[in-house]
């Protein structure tokens, strides 16, 4: 019965397997992937309603909001314009391919309601004076109506005067009160102010035509429509009647973000990402190869499966493909290798140190084994990666999603393709001749294990001064140098350039701050890139500053333009702020329940060390840290948790064996047995981050050595800080790790029927 129950088991995973399988081949073949602004190309533009004396800036007055926005967008022509609501009270504006955000800047954040107003001769009380088109200024009175009336205005080429006019229709009683405007208006006489009609758009004359002497006086335009005649060129004809058209705003709206990123670095970023991959995953595969054998092949073949099947998913699911998600893809096939290695290095222990006895069985007890830190570690990642969605937003969202979606697909990998292969291959000839998988000898790194005296950590406290003192050095770079926030958590524009030529960043400060801006920071971004912040600019200082580039440089596109509101910049801090705190607290509630209080408080200390360390080592190299340095950290933090619950699980099961050992000597033995593990999954994860390092420039660089210094700081922080804490809280009070005792345990049975 037990061995008709594994092969139903393994009946069950291939057939899951295939099902899976068959469906990436179908999505791959037949689905195109939706790329991100900062991959294609493009303009982002967040926008946030606001109150008004009469309009409340809600859910319902956002959505009409976004409707007169589609309007005006679709009037662009943009092709494949995205217009959705966030929250609330805000709007994101996707425009892809639009380098030049100006026209649609002048467009869509048009705020004010669209008004008609009588032109007064004289002032009044509740008059108020503007400049007309021209730029003369004129007094206006109350508005006669607005641009909720206006059905249609359409620009076409007068065909007695030659010239370009705006035909306007009315609908409803803005028909009669436009009547009335314009019979009050005719009874003026030609060339008086008063004859003239004023249309308003965000406190702004947009045109003031004059009444036609043909137009009697008392009576006005009547037929609910009119035309607007005058000098206009082709495109302002074109420009007023969109603006006409468009109709009013039922609130006042805010560009509170702005992105504009040229294809050329979006194009440069998946090139960067799909080498990383490519370089990543075949040194991976050459050292699993090496290292593991036969099932070093098998763990290929599923880590290619894991690409192609985690690609599959984010197509499934249509998620948009970011800058900060690719490189989450390409990070994702070097964690996925962990619980690989997890499985391997416990049949080895298995089947050469333990219990030895057939492969087939070793392999299943080594899932067995495995399969509680292979939960845990990936659910302390998943934690991360969910508040990466919930909290963030844009770009470092969508590296949340892939991140999600990376850990699931691992899962299913590990724990059922692999299995699935390693069952049907351990047999036959690889069972007759184990030596052949791999998986029979104890590697060189057990080998020095097992020679290691496990009481190193018997005096904590040493531990802990030295990981203090890097943790204090690390600290002092926030208050020497200081933090070099983004633009995302400051407020303000960041301006990158591609030059003709590498240039002297000193060289490229100093012009800039000839050109008005002392207190900006430049950067180069790359080897042939500049970057520059600011406080926020208009445009005519955003041209300043790249005169200035290019009279250095010889010659500055600009490839990426980034405008963050101080409002917006004030929220995102706190937000990152909250999330660092919520995934610490996350962490330890999780590691909590699963473990003990101690051990999970033990965790929490050694990612808090690892946090501080990076961001004291960006502080010192003057590193920016913005959204995408924010999704490193959160993922760090599940790098550093994973490390710490791999070598705990550890440390429970064996104490459940050795009760009277002592803990310190407990933890010694766990840290000892973990660490082929840990270094080969190190190897791994180094090459893809190594990758990506080398061949990406600027934030995509960033990202890579923050995960980098992530990786070793979170290995060493479990030896040098977690163990040495768990020990001094079991110290003080005893119990860290003790599995609780049960009176009727279940023992459940491995795929071959054997009781584990």
């Amino acid at each position: 019965m037990p061995r008709e129950t594994a092969r139903r088991g393994m009946t069950g995973r291939a057939v899951v397997s295939l099902v899976v399988l068959a469906a990436t081949v179908y999505l791959l073949l037949t689905t195109a992937p939706r790329l991100g602004l900062d991959l294609r190309g493009g303009t982002q533009i967040v926008l946030e309603t606001k109150d008004s004396p009469t309009v409340t800036a809600d859910a319902e007055t956002t959505d009409r909001t976004l409707e007169v926005l589609r309007r005006r967008v679709d009037a662009l022509g943009v092709a494949e314009p995205m217009l959705a609501r966030s929250g609330d009270n805000r709007i994101i504006v996707e425009l892809p391919g639009v380098r030049d955000p100006r026209e649609a800047v002048e467009v869509i954040g048009r705020t004010a309601q669209l008004s008609f107003h009588p032109v007064l001769a004289t002032g009044a009380a509740d008059s108020r004076v503007l400049n007309d088109e021209s730029g003369q200024p004129i007094t206006l009175g109350p508005a006669a109506l607005t641009g909720e009336g206006v059905d249609e205005a359409l620009s076409s080429i007068d065909s007695q005067g030659g010239g370009w006019l705006v035909s306007v229709d009315f609908k409803g009683d803005s028909g009669r009160a436009w009547e009335r405007l314009t019979g009050q208006a005719a009874c003026s006489p030609p060339g008086d102010p008063a004859r003239r009609v004023a249309i308003a758009l965000d406190d702004k004359v947009i045109s003031s035509p004059q009444v036609s002497p043909q137009v009697a006086c008392g009576v006005g335009i009547v037929g609910g429509s009119t035309q607007i005649t005058g000098r206009f060129s082709p495109a302002e004809a074109k420009d007023l009647a969109l603006l006409i058209n468009a109709g009013a705003l039922p609130t006042p709206v805010e560009i509170i973000e702005q992105r504009t990123v040229g294809p050329t670095l979006g194009a440069a970023a998946i090139d960067a990402s799909a080498r990383a991959a490519v370089i990543g995953l075949a040194l991976t595969a050459l050292f699993l190869l090496a290292v593991y054998r036969l099932a070093g092949l098998i763990a290929v073949g599923a880590l290619v499966a894991y690409a192609a099947v985690s690609y599959a998913a984010l197509l499934a699911v249509g998620a948009t493909l970011t800058l900060p998600g690719l490189a989450g893809f390409v990070l994702a096939i070097g964690m996925a290798v962990d619980a690989t290695v997890l499985v391997f290095e416990r049949a080895r222990e298995e089947h050469s140190v333990k219990r030895g006895g057939s492969l087939p069985r070793s392999v299943s007890r080594g899932f067995s084994g495995a399969l509680s830190a292979i939960v845990d570690s990936n659910v302390t990642t998943l934690l991360a990666a969910g508040l990466l969605f919930w909290l963030a937003s844009g770009p470092v969202r969508g590296f949340g999603v892939t991140l999600s979606i990376g850990v699931v697909v691992a899962l299913f990998i590990s724990l059922v393709l692999t299995r699935l292969l390693l069952h049907l291959t351990m047999r036959g000839v690889v069972a007759r001749k184990p030596r052949l998988s791999g998986l029979t000898h104890e590697g060189r790194v057990r080998q020095w294990v097992n020679r290691r005296d496990p009481e190193f950590l018997g005096k904590p406290k040493r531990w802990l001064m030295v990981a203090g003192a890097v943790v204090i050095a690390a600290i002092a770079g926030l208050f020497v140098a200081g933090p070099n926030l983004g633009v995302e958590f400051t407020g303000g524009r960041v301006v990158e350039y591609s030059t003709s030529a590498p240039a002297d960043v000193e060289r490229v400060r100093d012009a800039v701050s000839d050109a008005g801006f002392p207190r900006a920071v430049v950067q180069m971004s790359g080897e042939k890139d500049i970057s520059v912040r600011t406080e926020p600019i208009d445009e005519d200082a955003t041209e300043r500053i790249r005169t200035a580039v290019a009279g250095v440089a010889g010659d500055a596109t600009e490839i990426r333009d980034e405008k963050i509101g101080p409002s917006l910049g004030a929220e995102l801090r706190t937000k990152a702020v909250i999330a660092l705190g919520l995934a610490v607290l996350a962490q330890l509630i999780y590691l909590a329940v699963r473990f003990d209080w101690r051990l999970g408080l033990a965790t929490v200390a050694a990612l808090a060390q690892d946090v501080l360390i990076i961001l004291g080592i960006f502080a010192w190299l003057g590193k920016s840290m913005d959204g995408v340095f924010l999704a490193a950290l959160l993922t760090v933090i599940g790098y550093s948790v994973n490390d710490s619950v791999v070598v705990f699980d550890r440390v429970r099961e064996v104490r459940g064996q050795r009760r009277k050992e002592p803990f310190p000597r407990v933890v010694g033995t766990a840290v000892l047995q973990t660490l082929p593990r840990t270094i080969n999954t190190g190897i791994g994860v180094l090459f893809v981050l190594g990758a990506l390092l080398v061949l990406g420039d600027g934030s995509l660089a960033d990202f890579a050595l923050a995960l980098l210094l992530g990786l070793v700081a979170g290995t060493v922080s479990t030896v040098a800080t977690a163990g040495p804490v768990a020990i001094l809280l079991d110290k003080r009070w005893p119990g860290a790790g003790r599995p609780a005792r049960k009176a009727n345990p279940t023992r459940q049975r491995d795929d071959n029927g054997a009781v584990v």
